[in-house]
């Protein structure tokens, strides 16, 4: 494939109407296998390090997803960059990049195909069934064990917190996330991070849906990100909320300043 050959394979997987190039830059690089400049709108792609024409689109997907994403800021701010040292490689941006790779593997563009390795393919069934499944079933117990020592720790008038504090020594983030899943219908073929989020969820429903979405190979940030969007609601609502809450804070700093204000001048 040369420059142009790539730039119309993105194209096709998604338009954009602002200008950019691809460059193989025919180099190799031990630090990043692409990069993409927002200033210039430029595509570069280290083509020695890569094995197959797939690994090399991979690669161009992903900097492209960085150019789409410019292009709507660019939109939304009249035209003004993201500013330094801005993080890149965010939720929304891995969400987005999943989507791309979905639409070029529906075009043909791109395909990760682990019927080509066999091994690979056994391989992968072994961790999906022995170890992710497994370990989701050993979370979902340590969960209803977690909820019980919690009715044995009020029994005994102990504090539940200290107990997970100095005698399990468990991070109570953690306890918290694992006795969710002892109280939550959720499939363990998720795995314990997956699990994790689809909990989180309050409708069955959409319990259902987001697991349905995981096991059909939706990446889990694009299942985070299209949740999020579901508990967004109306945006006049949204941002009515955050109105008030910034409100509170200003008549806080407020009433903060003038005790300061009136400190200084009793010194």
């Amino acid at each position: 494939m040369d420059n142009e050959e790539i730039k119309q394979k993105l194209l096709q997987i998604e338009n954009t109407d602002l200008e950019f190039t691809v460059t193989m830059t025919g180099k190799e690089s031990t630090r990043v296998n692409g990069l993409y400049k927002p200033e210039t709108h430029e595509i570069l792609l280290h083509n020695k390090n890569f094995k197959s024409d797939m690994q090399l689109i991979y690669t161009a997907i992903h900097e492209y997803t960085h150019h789409l994403l410019t292009e709507e800021f660019l939109a939304e701010t009249g035209g003004k960059l993201p500013m330094k040292g801005t993080r890149v490689h965010n939720q929304a941006f891995w969400a987005r990049f999943h989507a791309l790779l979905q639409k070029a593997e529906e075009l043909g563009i791109y395909k990760i195909d682990i019927e080509d390795s066999p091994e690979l393919k056994e391989l992968t069934e072994k961790i999906r069934k022995e170890y992710m499944e497994v370990n989701g079933k050993l979370m979902q117990e340590f969960g209803k064990l977690l909820a019980e020592a919690h009715k044995l720790c009020e029994k005994a008038n102990i504090r539940y917190e200290d107990y997970l504090d100095r005698v399990l020594c468990l991070p109570r983030n953690t306890a918290k996330d694992i006795t969710k899943l002892g109280a939550v219908e959720v499939n363990p073929a998720l795995g314990f991070d997956n699990m994790k989020k689809v909990a989180m969820l309050k409708k069955p429903e959409d319990r259902a849906a987001a697991t349905q979405s995981i096991l059909g190979g939706k990446s889990p940030d694009t299942v985070t990100e299209l949740m999020k969007k579901a508990k967004s609601g109306d945006p006049r609502e949204k941002l009515e909320k955050e109105k008030n809450r910034l409100t509170k804070t200003i008549e806080a700093l407020q009433q903060r300043l003038q005790y300061v204000e009136e400190s200084l001048e009793q010194l």
